[in-house]
């Protein structure tokens, strides 16, 4: 395995970009990652209102793409797909593919299935609700977990964020933890809510997870292995 295996990291919102270079500057900066934009997926999946068969082809011609990208003698590894409302799309990828592809939520779901059965979960992009809380409860049946989750959306945080106002994104965020009730973890659903988590973390008496921090985490466990 060359000490920097090279990873595609595959992107629906810009502002998943700067969380996952970040979890990756910090946690394994060795790694040599490359990135694919295609910020027109959040989108028409918003005007669809559900995931479409084009919009699964598109995903699997990103995969194709990426695995087929190489440099200096070195093949890519691994794909992370930092798109949450997508997982169907990036399922079919995995099927396509020989190599490991990650959701963005598996690892962090993994992650707070070890912290508790009582799991709660935030999105700030609505079409991530549904999608998220499907993958996080069939994850919790395979492993024979009895969970119990509740769901919020930080209606606006988004918005705020996509405007240059992280202060307002992260406010709305901790606004709905009370919400959630009685939980053994948070988990951010989304790449871009991870700057949320220094100021939430100190509110909150349960650990706070990051997509991020556990999908670098666990590629570099497959990878370094």
């Amino acid at each position: 395995m060359p000490a920097s295996p090279r990873i595609a990291l595959i992107h629906a919102l810009r502002d998943s970009m700067v969380p996952i270079w970040d979890a990756f500057g910090s946690e394994w900066p060795e790694a040599d990652t490359f990135n694919l934009l295609d910020d027109s997926l959040s989108a028409d999946l918003a005007k669809e209102g559900s995931l479409t068969q084009g919009i699964v082809d598109r995903f699997v011609t990103l995969g194709r793409y990426a695995q087929q990208t190489s440099a200096g003698g070195g093949a890519t590894r691994a794909i992370l797909f930092t798109c949450s409302a997508f997982g169907p799309a990036i399922e079919a990828v995995k099927r396509d593919l020989d190599i490991p592809v990650l959701t963005p939520n598996e690892a962090a779901f993994d992650d707070a299935l070890s912290a508790g059965t009582r799991v709660g979960l935030i999105v700030t992009f609505p079409p991530s609700e549904d999608a998220l809380a499907t993958e996080l409860k069939a994850l919790a049946l395979s492993k024979g977990v009895d969970l119990e989750l509740t769901t919020a959306v930080a209606d606006g945080a988004l918005s705020a964020l996509q405007a240059g106002d992280g202060d307002s994104h992260d406010s709305l965020i901790g606004e709905v933890t009370s919400d959630l009730g009685e939980v053994d973890c948070i988990v951010l659903g989304q790449f871009s809510m991870a700057r949320a988590a220094p100021d939430l973390s100190p509110r909150v008496n349960v650990p706070v997870i990051t997509t991020p921090a556990s999908a670098v985490a666990r590629l570099r466990t497959l990878l370094e292995a």
